[in-house]
């Protein structure tokens, strides 16, 4: 039988996987055990580790978070997670670990897979995204560590070859955030059920998690976003930030607005109302690659405040803008005219059709893990 290992530390990784993750558990050849850590296991962003129990998946929980909302708070929490994984994975001893995207945890995971000699595969690794953000070089370091990449799209998979990484070892499977969209089906009572009244506006999304170099006007940012949606025309769905740094002041500003009619704020929604939801939204706006990789299969406008995001691949449903209240208005302004609208009605996702889960999952069922375990490849060869 093969022992397969998840790493999973926060709500919204653990959806976009939660669907390979089911057909893994459902495969009696395949024992599958979720190590479960980070945000999940803390009261202050919802216990998700409830929801995932509830899923039926074994957990291995390990209790890493320093819920202290700085930078070194996080790296803290990091070390734990190391420290607290070693003899749990010598424990169930797995033949091979996954995780996926760019936070601290996909570190771990390579890192323990490296030294302990267990083959990895890697998720979304490839992208990049112009901001400066810290995730972009955690992203490429875990895809160095890592044993196989199964990457999103084409562009992904050449930047993992200009970082030395051999095709062999590199399968686009189109992007498993994209699978939900097409297994759960469109609520239209779903908006009066969070919202606990009738909405009779268009929806917003507004999902905005703190970058570091804009913490200093988070507030403003926040403030002026969701008002500049308010006034034109939207009731807005705002989610609660995640444990990056800064958190804590969004939380703040977003309870502020929250006392205002054309607010209804959410935390840890079920992965289905969350979809449907989304399926019943007009408009995300904010900075989560939600508007990136989901929203393009809706499919709906996405506008990208800020530095966070920036240079990643999207389609023509999104519009960047800095973060001043006069460009984020040009640009509700912009998604408006028929030019825009004819535009993204006639889109493809870049990202995939939404059958990711199930080529991972078959190439998990034929890949020969431990024969490509030792990276032997010069990244000379590659010039």
């Amino acid at each position: 039988m093969m022992k397969i290992l998840g790493f999973t530390s926060i709500r919204s990784e653990y959806d976009l996987m939660s669907s390979l993750y089911s057909l893994l558990h459902n495969d009696n050849a395949i024992e599958l055990k979720l190590l479960v850590a980070g945000a999940h296991n803390a009261p202050s962003f919802g216990m998700t580790v409830k929801d995932i129990e509830a899923d039926g998946f074994d957990i291995l929980q390990v209790e890493s978070l320093i819920d202290g909302d700085t930078s070194s708070s996080r790296l803290k929490s990091a070390s734990l997670l190391l420290m607290s994984s070693i003899d749990i994975i010598k424990v169930f001893s797995p033949d091979l670990i996954l995780f996926a995207g760019d936070r601290e945890e996909v570190l771990i995971g390579a890192m323990l897979g490296g030294y302990m000699g267990i083959p990895t595969v890697h998720f979304f690794g490839g992208d990049h995204a112009t901001d400066g953000h810290i995730d972009n070089p955690v992203r490429h370091a875990a895809s160095k560590l890592s044993t196989f990449h199964f990457v999103s799209t084409n562009e992904h998979a050449r930047r993992l070859q200009a970082l030395g990484e051999h095709s062999a070892r590199i399968y686009n499977i189109g992007s498993v955030a994209l699978d939900k969209f097409v297994e759960i089906k469109e609520n239209h009572q779903i908006v009066q059920e969070i919202a606990k009244k009738k909405i009779k506006k268009k929806i917003a999304l507004y999902i905005f998690h703190p970058v570091e170099n804009e913490i200093s006007r988070i507030n403003e940012i926040v403030h002026d976003t969701v008002m500049a949606v308010i006034e034109a025309g939207f009731h807005v769905f705002i989610g609660l930030p995640n444990s990056d740094h800064g958190n804590s002041i969004v939380k703040h500003e977003i309870t502020k607005l929250s006392l205002l009619d054309n607010v209804t704020i959410y935390g840890n929604l079920p992965r289905v109302s969350f979809v449907q939801l989304f399926k019943a939204a007009s408009l995300i706006i904010g900075n989560s690659s939600a508007g990136l990789l989901e929203a393009a299969s809706i499919p709906i406008p996405c506008i990208n405040v800020g530095e966070r995001q920036k240079g990643r691949a999207c389609g023509e449903n999104v519009i960047f803008v800095d973060s001043e209240k006069v460009l984020i208005k040009e640009a509700l302004e912009k998604i408006k005219t028929k030019e825009f609208s004819d535009r993204v009605s006639k889109m493809t996702n870049p990202y995939g059709i939404g059958n990711a889960s199930k080529s991972a999952y078959e190439l998990i069922k034929k890949l020969d893990f431990h024969h490509s375990l030792r990276k032997k490849e010069d990244p000379l060869d590659h010039e």
